[in-house]
């Protein structure tokens, strides 16, 4: 197991090391550059300023040049500097990566609780009456958009009901607790019933296979009682797959997050990427994308853990070139 996780952490370096190729060369072929936006935002700046700039930034080198000046500063801890927010990258990526914890661990442990339950619930009479309102309940969660789903809910909850603020975050001096959960209420129900379809769609498949097998009719035979053969013996088979989804689905996240952490105004890594993005602040666009790369590649590392813990017949043996 050691050996393994390491292998899967120098192949998890190397995939990062690639993507922050990619990413940096995409970034760097948009069109303009901080220095083009400075001379639009300054008419008093000549061609000349503009040239000696960007030779001090080295702007003016090859792609691959100025990617492996990066490289070689951010290997040493300096990822650039923040032009929307005038301060290093890490220190303004920081507020938004809190801000995405929140908002993304409390809807990600809200969908596990509704979806992994019910999916199992369901799996014991498919095709029954609860499974086909299920089904239509999961099926409406999968195709809304996730923009029109926020506008729904601001219009009913905090437009016709009055009842939540529409998004945001407390400004208002003395903030307690309270406010916080109130304006953090329907970021984090939009998020959960946008995962809530597809897992328990997984959970309810995987469930009804393991629920076929010849194990579980097994332990029927040997008069162990319903809940038992439920829990103990078909649940942690039908958690494996369901577990890649979970794994990925929650990588993906921290930056898939963007449309609903711009309809709330939430200040997350979503609504970060897009600012940065927008704005041409290439540093910082350039470290929330690595890092979201960073959350899908861990997030990738303890599926395999977690399949291990699952089921201790999976034994990882050395990885093969």
């Amino acid at each position: 197991m050691t050996r393994f996780l390491g292998q899967r952490l120098l192949q998890s370096i190397v995939v990062l090391l690639a993507m922050s190729f990619v990413v940096y060369a995409l970034i760097g072929l948009m069109p303009g550059d901080p220095i083009d936006m400075m001379i639009k935002s300054d008419p008093r700046m000549t061609a000349a300023d503009a040239q000696r700039l960007k030779a001090l930034y080295g702007l003016d080198q090859p792609l691959v040049g100025r990617y492996w000046a990066w490289l070689q500063a951010a290997l040493a801890g300096n990822f650039g500097y923040s032009r929307l927010f005038a301060r290093p990258a890490l220190d303004a990526l920081w507020p938004a990566v809190q801000s995405t914890v929140i908002l993304v661990g409390t809807s990600f442990v809200l969908a596990l609780a509704v979806a992994l339950p019910a999916g199992v619930w369901v799996a014991r009479r498919p095709g029954g009456r609860a499974d086909r309102w299920v089904n239509l309940f999961c099926f409406a969660g999968i195709s809304v958009p996730p923009f029109w789903l926020a506008i729904l809910l601001i219009m009913l909850f905090a437009v016709k009901l009055g009842l939540l603020p529409a998004g945001g975050v407390p400004t208002r001096a003395g903030a307690g607790i309270g406010d916080h959960i109130a304006h953090l209420a329907l970021p984090v129900l939009t998020l959960a019933l946008l995962q809530i379809g597809g897992y328990l769609r997984f959970m309810r498949a995987a469930m009804i296979e393991a629920l076929r097998q010849d194990y579980v009719r097994t332990a029927e035979a040997k008069g162990l009682s319903p809940m038992r053969v439920l829990l103990s013996h078909a649940l942690p088979n039908a958690l494996i797959p369901v577990v890649t989804v979970v794994a990925l689905g929650f990588g993906g996240l921290f930056s898939g997050a963007l449309i609903t952490e711009n309809m709330f105004a939430w200040p997350g890594m979503g609504k970060l990427i897009f600012d940065s993005i927008m704005g041409n602040d290439f540093n910082l666009a350039l470290v929330a994308l690595l890092f979201a790369t960073l959350l899908t590649l861990l997030g990738n590392l303890l599926a395999d853990i977690a399949y291990a813990l699952l089921d201790p017949r999976i034994v990882y043996a050395e990885l093969k070139p």
